[in-house]
């Protein structure tokens, strides 16, 4: 069973389920928003991508970004996917993130976009 993040009931009262595909997905916007230090057990998880987005917009903020997105999604999903490419895009007041990756188990390639305003 893949609980859906982010956590929610079904119609019938139960924890929600996610499909493969989407758990995945889910699994990389986790990793995306978390901030090292934000889960107790895990200090480590997460890439600490919102800290970012109050960095003034620029070119190297995109490229910092990549890198960290790339090393975060390498470190806590290299046994589900295999990450071909990360984009990051700054534009005016958003930073866009572009994943695309290849699902191990299924050898599917996938692409899963994020959006986020800076401020």
């Amino acid at each position: 069973m893949n609980v859906a993040y982010p956590y929610q009931f079904d119609h019938r009262g139960r924890t929600a389920e996610a499909g493969d595909d989407d758990h995945i997905r889910q699994m990389i916007e986790q990793v995306l928003f978390t901030s090292p230090g934000e889960r107790v057990n895990r200090p480590t998880f997460g890439c600490g991508l919102l800290q970012l987005v109050f960095a003034p917009n620029s070119d190297a903020l995109a490229a910092a970004t990549q890198m960290t997105v790339q090393a975060a999604l390498q470190e806590w999903l290299g046994d589900l996917v295999q990450v071909e490419s990360v984009m990051v895009e700054a534009q005016e007041s958003s930073l866009f993130v572009e994943v695309r990756y290849v699902v191990i188990r299924t050898q599917a390639r996938q692409v899963s976009q994020f959006q986020r305003g800076l401020s």
